[in-house]
């Protein structure tokens, strides 16, 4: 069937994301205590990632983000991978992703993760911002990963999902190599007290994609509730709002654990459609049940 692009679905309504794919893989067996995580599934158990997919499907959720995020040339090659077998597993989430939607929500979405650099490090650096490489690196980093993820939108994916964004230079990075190429793609941060991880100020980040055609909204994701809160007034009228925070537990990267209750309460989107969020959903250790909830919430705030 054709679809309406998202663009133009969240130009009128506010659309229903899915939650944390990497941490419902976890809850059904799956270990993912490799510095691939849940990218390890693409290469070894790809019916399950589908099967995830799914699920977040029949719970509501009209947008399905990829197992993409972890997946980069320099992670995989240290396991032996070549540059093809990456590109493909980069082809390959995009592609269970859209088997999934199209077998339950044909008419929804697929968006390509682009994960952070901080997520190749696999050292829970996307929470803090503090790399090693300047922008020129970090665009040089991002640009084959890039170049494959968009290859697909239009045969598969409709966005690109620029996620977990911890500092400015990876914004500017990114903008960068999204600017010009025609591919739309969403722009989301992690953040606290809102400004980056890095400590600067939000609002700047969101100010640099401004006048990127391609971006189609700008936001905060795997961050708390709370912070999730603060971040969206912070766009202001510059773009549709994305938001997918977190549980609100915090991810220990040492034991490679999360820790505390959950803080994440469906009834939260209310205030965020107030302030222009057009994309809601949840990251880690949001479930499927928590997107039911969501979109029962959103149906409320908006009498349908």
């Amino acid at each position: 069937m054709t679809r309406t692009s998202l663009r133009d679905a969240v130009a009128s309504r506010a659309v229903v994301l899915d939650g944390g794919l990497a941490t419902l893989l976890e809850r059904h067996g799956h270990d993912l205590s490799s510095d691939l995580w849940s990218a390890r599934l693409l290469r070894d158990e790809p019916a399950a990632v589908e099967a995830a997919h799914r699920e977040f499907f029949a719970a509501g959720a009209e947008v399905a983000t990829t197992a993409s995020y972890q997946v980069s040339f320099e992670g995989f090659g240290a396991q032996g991978a070549d540059r093809g077998e990456v590109a493909a597993l980069l082809r390959r989430s995009v592609e269970l992703a859209a088997a999934a939607r199209d077998a339950v929500a044909p008419g929804g979405w697929v968006a390509a993760s682009v994960g952070p650099y901080g997520a190749v490090l696999a050292d829970g650096s996307e929470y803090r911002g503090d790399y090693d490489l300047d922008v020129a690196g970090l665009r040089a980093f991002h640009r084959p990963r890039l170049e494959v993820l968009a290859s697909t939108v239009g045969s598969g994916a409709d966005v690109l999902a620029v996620e977990t964004v911890p500092c400015l230079a990876e914004v500017e990075a990114v903008l960068a190599e999204l600017d010009g190429t025609g591919v739309p793609a969403w722009l989301s941060l992690s953040a606290a007290g809102g400004r980056t991880r890095a400590g600067e100020p939000l609002a700047e980040a969101f100010a640099m994609a401004a006048d990127v055609a391609e971006v189609i909204a700008v936001g905060v994701n795997c961050t708390t509730p709370a912070d999730a809160g603060t971040a969206v007034p912070l766009v202001g009228a510059r773009r549709p709002v994305v938001v997918y925070p977190n549980s609100g537990q915090s991810w220990n990267a040492a034991t490679r654990m999360w820790e505390g209750r959950s803080a994440f309460h469906a009834d939260d989107v209310a205030g965020w459609v107030a302030g222009g969020a057009r994309l809601v959903g949840g990251c880690c250790r949001v479930g499927p049940e928590d997107v039911s909830s969501l979109r029962r919430a959103l149906g409320r705030v908006s009498g349908s």
